[in-house]
């Protein structure tokens, strides 16, 4: 049974969030509906697929006002792109909060794996987040910004599952890069965390993975269900809050996953 979807609090007022890859119904969109939700003073989108980041912004600038959205095409793998995904938080008072939930995933067998496959997964993935993390930072250094970035990992940086080679080495390396750049930023008064859901149902998930496949996912979940991508989005506002404000490199998992 899903549980009822949880009201906002007003956990993130007065502060202008960044979510990377936040078009569509997975994660990311989750994540930019719950900080308006929890009162954000704007969240700026970013994503790859400008049809449905524009249809994103509109939809919720319609819903939340449009001096609270803001939308700028952003593939992460490009520095001038995040540079200017960041820079757009400033019409709203400068950047406090990134969530880095950009991420590309895909099934291969070490076997057949391609170098060209294993280094797109890693350059989006790791090295992606990894962008976003030190432009952010150097953003929120020079402002004296006590800010916030929750990163986007998964239960395959722990534990193993075929054909998710370079998938899993990236999401391993997300929650390395989480733990190391929290100490290198935490003098500046900078919290690094992530979260690492184990399955998230949502549209995108399910045309890219077989129903036997999701099956086989969802029977080792506790509750007998996929997370709803909101229910992975209220732990991520948790991050991003004053009431995780002693928690750093820290990867929080949202799972009900069993061995």
């Amino acid at each position: 049974m899903i549980p009822d979807y949880v009201p906002g609090h007003s956990l993130l007022s007065g502060r202008t969030v960044v979510v990377t890859a936040a078009a569509g119904a997975g994660i990311g969109a989750a994540v930019v509906r719950r900080c308006l939700e929890e009162d954000a003073r704007a969240v700026v989108l970013g994503d790859v697929h400008k049809r449905r980041l524009d249809e994103a912004a509109e939809a919720l600038r319609d819903e939340f006002g449009a001096d609270r959205v803001s939308a700028v095409l952003c593939d992460v793998t490009n520095s001038d792109d995040v540079e200017a995904l960041l820079a757009a938080a400033d019409a709203f008072g400068g950047l406090d909060v990134l969530v880095n939930n950009a991420g590309l995933g895909g099934t291969s067998s070490i076997l057949e794996m391609t170098d060209e496959s294993w280094s797109r997964v890693l350059d989006v993935t790791l090295t992606g987040t990894m962008r976003c993390t030190r432009a952010a930072a150097r953003r929120m250094v020079a402002a004296g910004t006590r800010g916030v970035i929750v990163n986007n990992a998964s239960v395959v940086g722990w534990r193993a599952q075929a054909g998710q080679a370079h998938y899993a080495a990236a999401k391993a390396g997300v929650m390395a890069l989480t733990r190391c750049s929290a100490l290198d930023l935490a003098p500046h008064g900078i919290r690094v965390n992530a979260v690492s859901p184990s399955l998230a149902m949502h549209p995108f998930l399910a045309k890219v993975t077989t129903d036997e496949a999701l099956a086989e996912l969802t029977s080792r979940e506790a509750f007998g269900r996929a997370a709803e991508p909101w229910e992975v989005a209220n732990v991520v506002v948790f991050l991003a809050g004053d009431y995780s404000s002693y928690l750093t490199g820290e990867v929080v998992s949202v799972s009900s996953q069993h061995p």
